[in-house]
């Protein structure tokens, strides 16, 4: 059957392609060709047409495809009070490639005063009529994972343990934020559990002088912290997984490491998967799913244009169904499709058959 609230049977992580008109205006602005008013007019204009495509496709959710950031993450961090942007020595590695040398650290006590994306959701939300208006930020672990230590100035927050109390505080004052504009379907976009399952990952965090093992309960308790007393109607989602640049990746391995802490000690009410490929492992961990949560399989990749057959993803929907409820099952892309404003390689018109792709699939499968 399907779904009267989010996330819905066919659904997106959130970021999308941009188009060349707006990639074009972002550089005319970054050569000081035109005004900050005049590439708002440009975002302006590309959100309401993407808007009206997502409705198109036949999709039920809709989001800004993160238009007006570069990241999908330091674009919000860095808007924090406490933190700053940086430019580090090297970008972030991926397989084979590299973001842009950007960064951000905190430099003073952590707090949310204001947002420039609050904004955003309301230019979403006022030009949003026949779907559910979407926003996604980054999860609060991000801004501890990337840096580590070294970017949580030690004069500010010479124990942890405090960074983490007022990280989770600042993020509860932006969902409640979120949530007075009339946010009711609110993503984290949480990479770093599911990093925390790839040894190579847990040994980098092991070399800077932390406990991989211990890190999966401390985000927990900083996310909880930061959902807590929410309206009761405002559905909070997650998205894991393993990098998303240029079509690239970072990491790799199974959801069994983080399971049950991801599962039944976090108190979202939906996941977003990755599971497009083998580095995900495989479905048994679904099984710590508890009754009134909802899993969507990101089982449709972002990362290639060719487009996936509809057979082959029934029949992996019919395999995660061993572990989970059918009924407590969704489909979308495995992230989106502009994790940055390069975005991933493949062409526009790919990545809205992909998600025309999806709307089919589900229609066939939940009836």
């Amino acid at each position: 059957m399907q779904r009267t609230r989010p996330p819905f049977r066919a659904d997106h992580v959130g970021s999308l392609l941009r188009s060349p008109e707006l990639k074009e205006a972002r550089a005319q602005r970054e050569r000081g060709e035109i005004t900050a008013e005049q590439l708002k007019s440009a975002e302006d204009s590309a959100i309401v047409a993407l808007i009206a495509k997502q409705a198109e496709a036949g999709l039920r959710s809709a989001t800004d495809g993160e238009f007006r950031r570069a990241m999908w993450h330091f674009d919000f961090l860095e808007r924090l009070d406490g933190c700053e942007p940086y430019t580090p020595d090297t970008g972030i590695a991926f397989k084979g490639t590299a973001t842009k040398a950007k960064g951000v650290r905190v430099v003073g006590k952590l707090g949310f005063s204001s947002h420039p994306m609050l904004d955003h959701f309301r230019f979403l939300r006022d030009h949003t009529t026949a779907a559910t208006p979407k926003m996604t930020i980054p999860s609060p672990s991000v801004l501890h994972f990337r840096g580590g230590r070294k970017a949580i100035s030690e004069s500010v927050y010479p124990n942890l343990n405090d960074f983490y109390s007022d990280l989770g505080a600042a993020y509860n004052r932006a969902v409640h934020a979120f949530a007075h504009e009339g946010c009711r379907y609110l993503q984290l976009d949480e990479t770093n559990l599911a990093y925390l399952c790839d040894p190579e990952q847990r040994a980098l965090v092991r070399a800077r002088g932390e406990d991989p093992d211990q890190l999966p309960a401390t985000y927990a308790r900083m996310i909880n912290a930061a959902i807590a007393g929410r309206p009761a109607d405002m559905v909070v989602t997650m998205h894991l997984c393993r990098g998303n640049f240029r079509s690239s990746w970072i990491a790799q391995g199974g959801y069994e490491p983080v399971a049950d802490i991801l599962f039944n000690k976090i108190g979202v009410d939906g996941y977003f998967m990755e599971y497009d490929t083998d580095r995900a492992g495989g479905f048994e961990p679904l099984r710590f799913v508890p009754k009134g949560k909802t899993v969507v399989l990101g089982l449709v990749t972002s990362k290639t244009g060719e487009l996936e057959p509809k057979d082959e993803i029934k029949r992996r929907i019919d395999q995660s169904s061993r572990y989970l409820d059918l009924d407590q099952l969704c489909l979308s892309p495995q992230c989106g499709f502009a994790s940055t404003e390069e975005g991933n390689l493949l062409t526009y018109d790919q990545q809205w058959a992909k998600l025309a792709r999806i709307v089919e699939i589900a229609n066939e499968v939940w009836r």
